[in-house]
């Protein structure tokens, strides 16, 4: 017990059951929007695989951020290699999540897509790669940057499901229908 109060990932305990938790929750939505954006037609398969599914892999690195590091380790070098390889899984992800992006011809991303499902997620699965690798030698700052990396994904994730539902239901809107703004 002594131990697990001394331990530098104590002081984080709360922070990760409500990052880890909004992340389960709002996974549980994206399912409902891919659903929607299914039943209206508004998203194909590769626009789904492009912009859609990655919302929920994000969602679920947050989560799995948030178990590896509320789980009683007994050191800091374990947890750091789980987080460096997902990390690394990470990185492997976005280039393919770039890929079909290219790949797909349902919709044309914007800068702001480009943006939103390409860099941000990149930089942020560099530092969690990053920050898991040296968790063990510098554990305070690694401890920050992996915090802000569960936040930048949550962010993201949080961004591309709000701007698939907003996308999903301009979709919906009856043909001929105009905005009133």
């Amino acid at each position: 017990m002594e131990h697990a109060l001394s331990s530098p990932l104590a002081a984080w305990e709360s922070f990760y059951v409500i990052v880890g938790s909004s992340a389960a929750a709002l996974t549980g939505l994206q399912f409902v929007v891919i659903v929607l954006g299914s039943e209206v037609k508004a998203l194909g398969d590769s626009t789904t695989r492009a912009f859609s599914t990655p919302t929920v892999v994000h969602f679920c690195v947050v989560l799995l951020i948030s178990a590896v590091l509320s789980a009683p380790w007994p050191g800091l070098g374990s947890p750091g290699l789980c987080l460096g390889l997902c990390g690394a899984a990470g990185l492997a992800y976005v280039a393919m999540v770039i890929r079909q992006m290219r790949r797909q011809k349902d919709y044309v991303p914007v800068l702001e897509d480009w943006l939103w499902h390409g860099v941000f997620p990149l930089v942020a699965y560099v530092a969690l790669f990053a920050a898991g690798l040296e968790l063990r030698r510098h554990a305070a700052p690694c401890l920050f940057v992996i915090g802000g990396t569960a936040l930048l994904l949550l962010f993201i994730g949080i961004h591309n499901a709000w701007d698939a539902v907003t996308y999903i239901a301009l979709q919906r809107r009856p043909e001929g229908r105009e905005d009133r703004q």
